[in-house]
């Protein structure tokens, strides 16, 4: 097994997006495989998955070892733009690529959804939260790989309205992923009897002060302000309700999507006491313990969290699924291979065994954490304690209610 290409390839607007991809005599182009891990290398979402998803891809790549054919793994910055994104995929898929990961960012991964279709070529998405995936916009090319806002609204935003929070107030990025994070938390916040009291959605990815959104919040005297974007934003979101001494006075903050690098870059002083979901934590047991140590020597002194690890997780299930079926028969059909993985249960030390449903849905289960205080963390990026666990069964919306046309009635 071999990586011939591992340089990160930069994307520009309106020009060639990109260098195309090393040539491949037929007999190696019939015996690799290439992975392309499209995603943010340099905005909002960098330290999430970035340059960590892909060296968490190439650690799967890896431990798959030799199975009798080639991967080659390359990279590209979307830079959280659909048209960028869209067209880095197009272009991919035309040059071989036979399957493209990541995709943070929700107007990115549905652009990217649609090229996949439309190609006929396997598209798994890890890093995209809209619900949208496995429902109106599923494909029978699409896996939608780890978490989603239905999920991180049951969780997170459920728990919250059963410990009392029953008046919300949203601060949501105007695009595809704060919409649906807005709208999944507000059914459940609505169904347990809970009440919105407003929202303000702001510009991305252009924002970075949001104070004039934290006072608006404020006027409306919420019990929770929910907080629907992730990465930096929900970073400087926090900082900032803590320089006007919102949580202090006794109003809760509601981090409906937050990673562990989130956590870490905000520090415990600010960020203890933080509820939020995951589906992986480093030191959640023995295996993901033993998967973090076998990242060392790429990650270095960083964790990984469930953006960046899922990566690995989705990277080995497809490459066990092109061992099964076949170099040839994999590349021939994204639809043929995408049945393929879903035939065969998922493994790994990242999130232990699982399914892939007929939507496009993998399950795990989803965890809810609150942040450590200081004095309860023992050593570095030892930040959260386990509150509740939604088993994968439960943690995303029935198969029945997402709308998909690849459930039959």
């Amino acid at each position: 097994m071999t990586l011939t290409r591992r340089g990160f390839v930069a994307a520009s607007v309106g020009t060639t997006l990109m260098p195309a991809l090393p040539r491949l005599s037929r007999a190696q182009a019939a015996n690799t495989i290439r992975i392309g891990v499209l995603n943010d290398q340099s905005g909002s979402y960098r330290d999430i998955s970035g340059p960590y998803g892909i060296q968490c891809t190439q650690q799967a790549v890896q431990e798959f070892g030799n199975k009798g054919f080639n991967v080659e793994v390359v990279t590209a910055d979307h830079q959280n733009k659909p048209d960028v994104g869209a067209n880095i995929a197009r272009q991919w898929y035309d040059q071989g690529v036979d399957l493209i990961i990541d995709v943070p960012t929700s107007s990115v991964g549905l652009a990217v959804n649609n090229v996949a279709k439309e190609k006929n070529k396997p598209y798994i998405n890890t890093g995209s939260a809209t619900s949208d995936l496995t429902g109106a916009q599923c494909t029978p090319v699409t896996v939608h790989w780890m978490y989603d806002t239905y999920m991180l609204a049951k969780s997170t935003g459920g728990a919250m309205v059963k410990a009392g929070g029953d008046s919300w107030f949203f601060i949501t990025a105007d695009y595809a992923f704060g919409h649906a994070l807005e709208r999944d938390t507000t059914n459940f916040v609505k169904a347990a009897g809970g009440k919105v009291l407003g929202s303000v959605k702001y510009p991305f990815p252009s924002t970075t002060d949001f104070s004039s959104f934290l006072l608006q919040a404020r006027s409306s005297r919420p019990k929770v302000i929910g907080l629907a974007n992730a990465g930096a934003d929900t970073i400087n979101s926090i900082k900032q309700a803590a320089e006007f001494g919102l949580m202090k006075s006794g109003t809760k903050l509601a981090a409906l999507l937050m990673f562990l690098p989130d956590v870490h870059a905000l520090g415990l002083e600010t960020a203890q006491g933080l509820v939020l979901t995951e589906s992986f934590y480093w030191d959640l047991n023995d295996r993901t313990r033993a998967v973090t140590e076998r990242l060392k020597p790429r990650l270095k002194d960083v964790k990984p969290n469930m953006a960046s690890i899922a990566n690995y997780s989705c990277t080995l299930h497809y490459l066990k699924a092109v061992a099964d079926m076949g170099v040839v028969a994999a590349k021939g059909s994204g639809v043929d291979v995408v049945n393929r993985m879903k035939a065969m249960p998922t493994d790994d030390d990242a999130f232990g065994p699982g399914k892939i449903r007929e939507d496009g849905r993998k399950l795990c289960p989803s965890y809810l954490f609150e942040v450590k205080t200081p004095a309860e963390s023992k050593a570095p990026w030892d930040y959260y304690k386990l509150l509740q666990t939604t088993p994968a069964d439960e943690a995303f919306r029935p198969l029945k209610e997402g709308g998909c046309s690849l459930v039959k009635a």
